[in-house]
């Protein structure tokens, strides 16, 4: 299924002590590029977080944002005795160095960093990284609903475009014989005028005739802009991501046009072939949303 490369996802999980929220956005980018914001407490599983997303979301500028709401843990604190007992002596010593009388505050030795540490679980880690990952996976679910969703209108609208294409290429095709003929025309009426009233040579006529046709002869372009189509099509209905393949197909085909304007001397096929250009960059313009 063809998928959109603009959408958006959400998913919580609910762990022993706290909630993660996932939330991501992408919106379309030539590559895939995935930026992700972890608080401090889960940026160790940044890489985890990246690889989840990056298997599922091909291409597309991808933002990952991560909230974690902890809560405290039942858990006794631990105290760094050593530590703490160093901190006193310190204290202890820069109270006899000013003179001072007043003992050393339990507090103040306390209230020092890492003095006083509450003591994570074996399982903790795990327990976040396991809950994280699966609130990841559950907001690219959310994110590639959105994507597929907007992907099937993405189709629609192409294969209508496409429907327009063919119905020019099939104006073409019946004008395209007419070409030399129109041209002998005018070429024997400007002849005639010229030469007031007489009739030109039969033989050089036809010489000229042959040449005008040749030059004008679109048929390989022709043929060869069917088949892309024919490839459109197919990358239509394909599962893989085929937003470049579209585009690299797109580029053919304004090839192929570009060039039955230059070779058609026609005034009806110039008119299909200008709405065939205005036809090109409307799907071109969609496409660049496609993953």
């Amino acid at each position: 299924m063809i998928k959109s490369m603009t959408g958006y996802g959400k998913a919580e999980r609910q762990l022993e002590n706290g909630r993660i929220t996932v939330e991501m956005r992408s919106v379309n980018h030539r590559y895939g590029e995935i930026s992700v914001k972890l608080p401090r407490a889960l940026i160790c599983f940044e890489n985890d977080v990246r690889k989840t997303a990056s298997e599922r979301l091909k291409r597309g500028k991808i933002d990952i944002f991560v909230q974690l709401d902890a809560v405290a843990a039942c858990r006794p604190p631990v105290v760094n005795m050593p530590l703490a007992k160093a901190y006193f002596d310190a204290f202890s010593s820069l109270r006899e160095a000013l003179g001072m009388e007043e003992p050393v505050p339990l507090a103040l030795v306390a209230s020092q960093k890492d003095v006083l540490t509450v003591a994570e679980g074996d399982d903790q880690g795990a327990d976040m990284r396991d809950g994280l990952i699966a609130a990841v996976s559950d907001a690219v679910d959310a994110m590639e609903a959105m994507r597929l969703k907007e992907g099937a209108e993405l189709v629609h609208d192409l294969q209508m475009r496409r429907g327009t294409l063919a119905s020019l290429v099939e104006r073409i095709q019946e004008q395209a014989p007419a070409v030399p003929r129109e041209y002998a025309e005018k070429l024997a009426a400007r002849i005639a005028q010229l030469s007031a009233g007489n009739m030109p040579d039969e033989s050089r006529m036809a010489q000229e005739v042959a040449l005008m046709a040749d030059r004008c002869d679109i048929t390989e372009e022709l043929v060869r802009f069917g088949s892309h189509l024919v490839q459109f099509d197919s990358a239509l209905d394909s599962d893989e991501p085929v937003g470049r393949k579209l585009d690299f197909i797109l580029q053919e085909m304004g090839r192929e046009v570009n060039t039955m304007g230059s070779k058609a001397n026609d005034g009806e096929i110039t008119t299909c072939v200008v709405a065939m250009k205005a036809e090109l960059e409307k799907i071109r313009e969609q496409i660049q949303n496609i993953e």
